[in-house]
């Protein structure tokens, strides 16, 4: 699959998802056990990342990080972990 199909793919979902999305109004309560394995699976996509990258798959490779960084930036947003992104990045964040 191109590079650009790909993309096409994952904004054509990420649009459907938008459209139909429903806010539940519920207090929010964050346990850490399930923050835990939200950070465990951004770190699983972070080695599939490195993995992909390895076997030069760069596609698969930037997918999977930015998997990973939009898990992380979640889980920030949300208040459940503290962290800045390191160097020039971070003024884009």
């Amino acid at each position: 699959m191109s590079l650009e199909r790909l993309v096409s793919k994952y904004v054509d979902s990420a649009k459907q998802v938008l459209e139909s999305i429903e806010v539940v109004e519920t207090p929010m309560t964050v346990e850490a056990a399930g923050v835990e394995k939200v950070v465990g699976y951004a770190r699983d996509y972070l080695s599939d990342a490195e993995y992909y990258r390895e076997k030069e798959k760069l596609d698969v490779s930037l997918t999977s990080v930015a998997y990973c960084e939009g898990l992380l930036d979640a889980l920030r947003l949300i208040g459940a972990v503290k962290f800045e992104w390191p160097g020039p990045k971070n003024d884009a964040r």
